[in-house]
């Protein structure tokens, strides 16, 4: 992995990852003047958790038209974009639009609430330099070098000790609310431990404590045991369609062997990952003939310098079609209870998934 840092003229951080050394054959661009962010946190005293609020992302770019694309390498001074021209395969930038600062000032009190500036950091991750490509549709090497890039930035952000978990994640198609086209993801680093993450913490330290192995490394032999929901198995990793899912084809993309980071993967983990993580979204692309919409995100543990032998390190992948035409929407029981509905049994629909055409191919 090749990787240059430079600084954009409003201050911004970018990185450029190359496959072959990185090279910029034009000055690095900003699209417009630094946007003020002022992000605050209020607590939510009966979920027992934070709620962020970002005003000013209201005006962020939403839907641009093909001829201005603020993700693709600039091409004409006048107008520029976010990136370069130049030689390189993935990008990764400061949001202009941050839902987190690590700068925010303190907010003004509000009677009755408790408040606090809403201190983090986030990311914008360009896959590729094609806007009309996906994730999926990469080539090997690239996903594999995505992995690599996850794994570094997950690794320099966690070194700020203001930072305490990383998440990266890709939100896919206008159906989940995506405002750019072009294939990229995004990186949000919290100065707190998100809920969903605190919970998955304390379900998988009590399962060591009571069965002195890390859960990840029953959950793969049992389900290489049943044979019924395993959809690719590359040896040292594979996707399942958990016997727990909660959408209709989700899939998990995991090590077999139970690691915290992906830093912490040996690099035929790593390629066996790529390939297996490329080979499921080739299927979800493939099942209905239509870019499947979908969230993805990279768990892995917290950043805060300690050890997690109990953690899985895992990739989510929760598609939002249950059907050709049909979506998955959040209804009473799941927004009002955090009770999932799934349409489809597990072992069914990870039949369905094999059956779709090798995605090797």
């Amino acid at each position: 992995m090749y990787k240059s840092e430079f600084v954009k003229p409003d201050g911004r951080a970018l990185i450029l990852y190359g496959l072959t050394p990185v090279e910029v054959s034009g000055p690095i661009p900003s699209p417009g003047e630094a946007v003020e962010a002022r992000p605050q946190m209020r607590w939510h005293p009966v979920r027992g958790e934070w709620v962020i609020y970002a005003a000013h992302r209201l005006n962020r770019t939403f839907l641009p038209p093909p001829e201005y694309n603020p993700l693709a390498p600039t091409h004409d001074p006048e107008h520029p974009t976010e990136l370069p021209p130049g030689n390189y395969d993935l990008a990764v930038f400061e949001n202009r639009f941050p839902s987190l600062t690590l700068d925010a000032p303190t907010p003004d009190p509000v009677p009755d609430v408790t408040v606090r500036a809403g201190r983090g950091k986030c990311e914008v991750v360009v896959f590729s330099q094609d806007p009309g490509g996906t994730l999926g549709g990469l080539p090997a090497e690239q996903v594999r070098l995505l992995i690599d890039v996850w794994a570094d930035r997950t690794t320099c952000l966690g070194r700020d000790p203001q930072l305490q978990y990383v998440l990266p994640f890709e939100n896919r198609g206008v159906e989940v609310g995506v405002t750019l086209h072009h294939p990229h993801g995004q990186i949000y680093a919290y100065d707190h431990l998100p809920p969903v993450q605190t919970r998955a913490l304390t379900q998988m330290r009590a399962y060591l404590a009571e069965h002195g192995r890390p859960w990840l490394e029953d959950f793969v032999r049992q389900e290489r045991e049943a044979g019924l929901r395993v959809v690719r198995d590359e040896g040292q990793a594979l996707s399942v369609v958990p016997p727990f899912a909660r959408f209709t084809y989700e899939m998990w993309v995991l090590p077999t062997r139970a690691v915290a980071f992906l830093s912490d993967l040996r690099e035929g983990e790593r390629d066996a990952l790529a390939a297996v993580l490329k080979d499921a979204l080739t299927r979800l692309d493939t099942l209905f003939g239509v870019r499947m919409p979908y969230l993805l995100t990279v768990q892995q543990a917290p950043t805060d310098g300690q050890a997690y032998p109990e953690w899985p390190l895992r990739i989510e992948i929760s598609p939002y079609l249950r059907a050709p035409g049909r979506m998955k929407y959040l209804a009473g029981t799941e927004q009002g209870a955090g009770e999932f509905v799934n349409d489809a049994l597990p072992e069914q629909k990870a039949a369905e998934l094999r059956e779709v055409k090798d995605a090797r191919q």
